[in-house]
C-alpha cells in the first residue's frame, strides 16, 4: 500500500492574478497567525479596500463585509481592473496605425479642376475654352456676309501625367456642325531638355499660331498664320536648354497645307520636316529686356496632289476667303517655309512681330504649266494694359478682379494690329483667277480687351482690310468688321 500519492507536476505557466492574490492573502494570514495578534476577516477586507482604492475601483463607503463570498467577488473585480489596465497600457504602447493618404482633388477658380495621386506621380487636369462671338459686317453690299452669333470654340481639355515619364493631352472641338479633335498627343518626358511628342500638335512655325487661343490679342489671328500649318500629325523632339532661355522643336509630319490641318493620313507618301529655335536670353531677370524673345522657324517637304489636303486658301480676319487656286492646279513638288519672329513685353506694354514666306511647286493640269510660287505675310501687334498689369505672351491676369462692391473692375487692355499678305504675281492668270482672287491684302485692327477675372474675358474688335485686285472690275470691296466675344477659360 502506498503511503503517499505523488504530487502532480507544477505547471510552468504563470499563475492567474486571482490565484496570486489568494496566495498573497493566505501568506498574509499565515504570517499574521505567527505573530501575537492574528488578523481577522475584517482586517483582510480593509486591506483589500486599500488595494481597491489604489486601482480606482473601491466600493461605496460603509462597512466592508468580511464573508468569503464577498471577498471573492471583490477579488474578481480587482482582476478585471488589472486586465483593463494592462490592455490600456498595451494600446498606448502600440504604434499608431498608418493611414494611407488618398488622391488630392482640387477645384478652385485660380487652379481649375485637377486630381493628383498621393505620391504626385499621376495627375489629371480638366480645362475648358469657350468663346461665343457676335459678328457684324459693315458696308458689304458687293459681297454680303451674314451678321451672326456663333460659338467660335468649345474645347474641353484633359491633360496630365502618368508617372514621371508619360504626359498627354486630348482636346476635342464641339463648335461648328460636327465634333473633331484639335490636339491629341502623348509625351515621353526624358528630361526638360528632351521630350518626344507624338500625335496631333500645332505646327512649330508661326509665333501667333503657337500662342494659346485664349491669350491672343485680337479675336482672329493675323495673316502670317494663313501661310503656316495649323495642326500637324507626326512626331517631334522638343526641349528647353540653359534654364529655359533656349527652346527648340524638330519634327517630321504628314505635312499640312498653309493655314490648314494635316490630313488624318498621309495622302501622298511624302513627309515634311519642320523646326523652330527660340531664344529668351534675359528671361528671369529684372531688366527691360527680360521679356524679349526672338527666333526662327522653317519647314520643308514635298507635296503632290490637288484639293484641300495639298493647297491652301487665304482668308481675312473676317474669315472670308480672298485667294484660292483654280480647280485645275495641283501641288507638284517642294513646299518650304521660313519665318523670323519675335516678341517683347515690358511692364504693361507688349509687341509681337513675325514674317513668313511660303514657297510651293505647282502644276496647272489644264495647260501643263509649272512654277514655284512664293507668298509672304507679316504683321505687327501692339498691346497696352491700361490698368497697369503686366502684359505677356500668355495673356493678362487682373490685379483686382471684377467685384463692384469691393471696387475691383478687372484689367483693360488696348490692342492694335497691322499686317499684309502678298501673293506671288506669277499666280495670275494661270494658277488663279484675278477676277476672284486678290494679289494682296492689307489689314489693320483695333481692339479692347476687358479681363474681368483670370478666366472671364470680354472683347471688342474693329478690323478693316483692303485688297489689290480680287474682282472683275478692279479692287475687291474693303472688308469692315465689328466682332465681339465673351470668353471663359480655365
Amino acid at each position: 500500500m502506498r503511503l503517499f500519492e505523488p504530487s502532480p507536476p507544477t505547471p510552468t505557466r504563470a499563475w492567474p492574478r486571482r490565484g496570486a492574490l489568494a496566495l498573497s492573502l493566505a501568506l498574509l494570514s499565515a504570517t499574521a497567525a505567527a505573530q501575537d495578534a492574528a488578523p481577522t476577516p475584517g482586517d483582510i477586507a480593509e486591506r483589500l479596500r486599500i488595494v481597491e482604492r489604489r486601482l480606482g475601483i473601491a466600493p461605496t463607503e460603509g462597512a466592508a463585509r468580511a464573508d468569503l463570498a464577498e471577498l471573492d467577488r471583490r477579488l474578481r473585480a480587482i482582476e478585471l481592473g488589472l486586465d483593463e489596465r494592462d490592455r490600456q497600457t498595451a494600446v498606448a504602447a502600440a504604434p499608431a496605425p498608418q493611414i494611407k493618404p488618398g488622391p488630392e482633388v482640387t477645384l478652385a477658380a485660380d487652379k481649375g479642376a485637377s486630381i493628383r495621386s498621393a505620391d504626385g506621380k499621376v495627375q489629371l487636369k480638366l480645362g475648358v475654352l469657350a468663346q461665343a462671338d457676335h459678328r457684324v459686317f459693315i458696308d458689304d453690299d458687293a459681297r454680303p456676309q451674314n451678321d451672326t452669333f456663333l460659338w467660335r470654340r468649345i474645347r474641353p481639355t484633359l491633360e496630365g501625367s502618368w508617372g514621371d515619364l508619360v504626359g498627354f493631352r486630348i482636346t476635342p472641338e464641339f463648335a461648328g456642325d460636327s465634333a473633331s479633335i484639335v490636339d491629341a498627343y502623348v509625351d515621353l518626358k526624358f528630361s526638360p531638355a528632351a521630350t518626344v511628342r507624338a500625335g496631333k500638335v500645332k505646327g512649330p512655325i508661326a509665333l501667333e499660331r503657337l500662342q494659346g487661343g485664349a491669350a491672343t490679342a485680337l479675336i482672329e489671328r493675323g495673316f502670317p498664320t494663313e501661310l503656316a500649318p495649323n495642326r500637324e500629325l507626326g512626331v517631334q523632339l522638343q526641349g528647353a536648354l540653359a534654364s529655359s532661355k533656349v527652346n527648340y522643336v524638330a519634327g517630321v509630319y504628314n505635312g499640312a497645307p498653309d493655314g490648314r490641318d494635316s490630313p488624318t493620313t498621309n495622302p501622298d507618301d511624302d513627309f515634311e520636316f519642320a523646326g523652330r529655335l527660340f531664344f529668351e536670353p534675359w528671361k528671369g531677370g529684372d531688366g527691360a529686356l527680360s521679356g524679349l524673345g526672338f527666333g526662327i522657324a522653317g519647314s520643308t517637304g514635298d507635296k503632290t496632289g490637288a484639293g484641300n489636303s495639298f493647297l491652301p486658301r487665304y482668308r481675312t480676319q473676317g474669315q472670308a476667303t480672298f485667294f484660292s487656286y483654280r480647280a485645275s492646279v495641283a501641288a507638284d513638288g517642294e513646299h518650304s517655309r521660313w519665318s523670323p519672329q519675335a516678341y517683347w513685353y515690358a511692364g504693361p506694354v507688349g509687341l509681337l512681330g513675325e514674317y513668313i514666306r511660303s514657297k510651293q511647286a505647282l502644276v496647272d493640269t489644264a495647260t501643263s504649266t509649272r512654277a514655284s510660287l512664293e507668298h509672304s505675310a507679316w504683321q505687327l501687334v501692339g498691346s497696352w494694359v491700361l490698368t497697369g498689369e503686366k502684359a505677356s505672351y500668355r495673356g493678362v491676369k487682373p490685379n483686382n478682379p471684377f467685384a463692384p462692391g469691393d471696387g475691383g473692375w478687372g484689367a483693360f487692355e488696348l490692342v492694335a494690329r497691322y499686317g499684309r499678305l502678298d501673293v506671288d504675281d506669277r499666280a495670275f492668270p494661270v494658277f488663279a483667277d484675278a477676277g476672284a482672287s486678290a494679289t494682296e491684302a492689307t489689314s489693320w485692327a483695333l481692339g479692347l480687351n476687358w479681363y474681368l477675372t483670370g478666366h472671364l474675358k470680354l472683347v471688342a474688335n474693329y478690323a478693316q482690310a483692303d485688297f489689290d485686285g480680287g474682282s472683275p472690275s478692279g479692287p475687291r470691296e474693303d472688308e469692315k468688321t465689328f466682332f465681339t466675344r465673351a470668353q471663359f477659360s480655365f
